[in-house]
Parts: structure tokens; C-alpha cells; sequence
């Protein structure tokens, strides 16, 4: 449960009611569309591409949603955090004690950015297995040539319950919808799903890819690049779109399990994985008048009603929230039947 205390603090008493009132609400909507926690059997796991995730000109406020939001979750890979770690470990702050985070450096080179990518993960149900790392292709396997990746996957080793495994995050470059820079898009995916498969073969391991790929639809050559290498999608996260405008299915969640494993941590027949649509609780579309004191006023003077609503709608709250929604998966953890049955066999 996050750290509602601060709330305590707030002088004016406007806001501290409207944000509780947003904070239940959140809450209500949250325990209704996603799975309740448990102690040892299943693990909630999620991304979300925060956009520009620093303090920039995020209201205070802001950090309390986003925090609500993640507590939901076991472990949360996150995507844009900014050089500059103070919203991170604002938003850590709020997750509470048992709550910690492990981060890149900001990745150098105009394609990167200055991005950071990182897990929050409540130690409570996790704990780290000391082996972290940005994957670097090797020279005969860089993109076009001489590329290697705008933003470095980053791998990190996690273990929950009985289920060991490792879990690299990406944020895949843009670039167009076609030509040379969409191929770059489709090679960083080829590329990095073919090292993981390689790898996951090698060490039989468990690998979970996820993060924003930028996949526009899920029968595009990003999303083929995905799968050619032996990368399962749940159809629940195939067919769930992950931008805030409901057509984009950028961010997804793929699985290479172990070689051979009966353990199985997600059900085929009884898939529980989805999005959360936030914007229909916070920075709501009828809560332009409420706001409208924070906007900048160059983003205000000689505008239309029209166009400040646009501004709002599209920018904005885009900046306080994302426009990014977070893509959850709940996966089975407690093997404790299956080893037993194993072992009279």
C-alpha cells in the first residue's frame, strides 16, 4: 500500500480532498479490473512508458496517481525516466518501504534521448538475483551495419516464489512508419528477440520481453519480428491497444519459457492481462476548468477554447500521466503441486 501520509501535510484543503477522492477512486476501479495480490501463488507484473517520466512541469499531485497505480503491481518496467532520478524516487516515496528500484544510466546519442529505463519492485514478493545488465550487440550483429540499439535493453535477474527468471526491458526505436528508419524499428526487435531466444535456449532459462516496442498492430513486421523468434504473446495483450487513444498496440509483454517446463505460469485458457485506462478517473476530459491555472500561458494566449481543450486533452495531462497506458499480466508462481507429482513420478 502506498504512503498516504504526505497527504496529511497538504494545506490547502481543496486539493488534498480532490486528491483522495481521485486516489479512492483509482483504488476502487483498480481492485475491480485487476487481480488481487497474493502472497505467494501469482505474480503481477506490468510495463508502462511514462512519458518523460522527471519532474518537468508534473503538479505535485501527479506523483500520488502514478504511484496508486504501480502499488497495484508486484514489479513495474518502466520506460522515459529521465536523467534527473527526483520523480523516480518521489514516486518510490510514495510506494512505501517495501518498495526499491534498480535504473540504467541515461542512455547517451539524440536517438536515446538521455533515457533511463528501470523496475520498482516490492521486495516483499521479489528479490533480486545480483546480475544486471544493458545487453550491447556484438559487432557482427549491429543494426545496418554499424548501429547498435538508440536506447540498450536492460536485463535484470528476478526470482518470486518458486518462479526464476529474467526480465529485460526495451524501449525500441521509433523512427517513421516506413523506409530506412521503420527497417531500424524492425531490426532492434529481430535483433534483440533473436539474442534472448539464443540465450534463453543456452541457459535454460525463463526470458520475459517486454516494454514499448513501438509495434503499431499486432500483425505488422514488428510484431513478426517478435514472433519469428519464438516469443509467445498472450492474445489478451495482443488485442489490447496500450495508447491512450485506444489504436496502438506500442507496448507488449512476450514470453520464452524455460525448455521442457510443465510448470506453466500463464493459463492459455484463462488469460488475466490487460491495460488501465486512468484517464478515466484523473486529468478527466471534464476537468479542463480545474487545471487550466497550471498551463503555461504561452500554450493559453490567442488560442480558441477548441485548441486549449486540444491542449489539455493531448499534451497536457499527457505530461502528468503518460501517453502511455500500463500493460499488466498475471502469471502463476506457486509450483508447489506440480514439484510434489514430479517427484513420485
Amino acid at each position: 500500500m502506498p504512503y498516504y501520509k504526505p497527504l496529511k501535510e497538504i494545506d490547502d484543503k481543496v486539493l488534498q480532498k480532490r486528491i483522495i477522492d481521485k486516489i479512492l477512486l483509482l483504488r476502487k476501479n483498480l481492485e475491480e479490473q485487476i487481480p488481487q495480490k497474493s502472497v505467494s501463488e501469482t505474480l503481477l507484473l506490468a510495463t508502462w512508458n511514462i512519458r518523460e517520466f522527471g519532474m518537468g512541469n508534473r503538479i505535485p499531485e501527479s506523483f500520488h496517481y502514478i504511484a496508486e497505480i504501480i502499488s497495484r503491481f508486484d514489479i513495474v518496467a518502466i520506460q522515459e525516466v529521465a536523467e534527473d532520478l527526483r520523480a523516480l524516487e518521489k514516486v518510490i516515496e510514495l510506494l512505501g518501504g517495501n518498495w526499491d528500484y534498480i535504473v540504467t544510466d541515461s542512455t547517451a546519442g539524440g536517438a536515446g534521448g538521455g533515457e533511463r529505463m528501470a523496475f520498482l519492485y516490492d521486495r516483499s514478493k521479489l528479490f533480486f538475483k545480483n546480475l544486471a545488465g544493458e545487453i550491447v550487440l556484438p559487432e557482427k550483429g549491429q543494426i545496418q551495419g554499424n548501429l547498435q540499439f538508440a536506447r540498450t535493453p536492460f536485463c535484470v535477474a528476478f526470482q518470486a516464489g518458486w518462479f526464476k527468471f529474467n526480465l529485460t526491458t526495451v524501449h525500441i526505436y521509433y523512427g517513421a512508419e516506413s523506409g530506412e528508419k521503420f527497417q531500424r524499428r524492425v531490426d532492434e526487435i529481430d535483433f534483440i528477440a533473436s539474442f534472448l531466444s539464443k540465450r534463453s535456449k543456452q541457459e535454460d532459462l525463463t526470458y520475459i520481453l517486454l516494454g514499448d516496442f513501438n509495434i503499431v498492430d499486432p500483425t505488422d513486421k514488428t510484431m513478426q519480428a517478435l514472433e519469428r523468434n519464438k516469443f509467445f504473446i498472450p492474445d489478451e495483450i495482443k488485442k489490447k491497444p496500450s495508447d491512450i487513444g485506444g489504436t496502438k498496440h506500442y507496448d507488449q509483454i512476450a514470453f520464452k519459457v524455460k525448455q521442457g517446463e510443465d510448470m506453466q505460469i500463464f493459463s492459455k485458457k484463462d488469460q488475466k492481462a490487460g491495460t488501465f485506462k486512468y484517464f478515466d478517473y484523473v486529468f478527466t476530459k471534464d476537468e479542463l476548468a480545474v487545471y487550466r491555472s497550471e498551463f503555461d500561458k504561452k500554450n493559453t494566449e490567442n488560442k480558441t477554447e477548441k485548441q486549449i481543450e486540444s491542449y489539455y486533452l493531448s499534451k497536457w495531462r499527457t505530461f502528468q500521466m503518460s501517453d502511455h497506458l500500463p500493460l499488466w499480466v498475471e502469471l502463476k508462481i506457486d509450483f508447489s503441486n506440480e514439484y510434489l507429482m514430479s517427484v513420485v513420478k
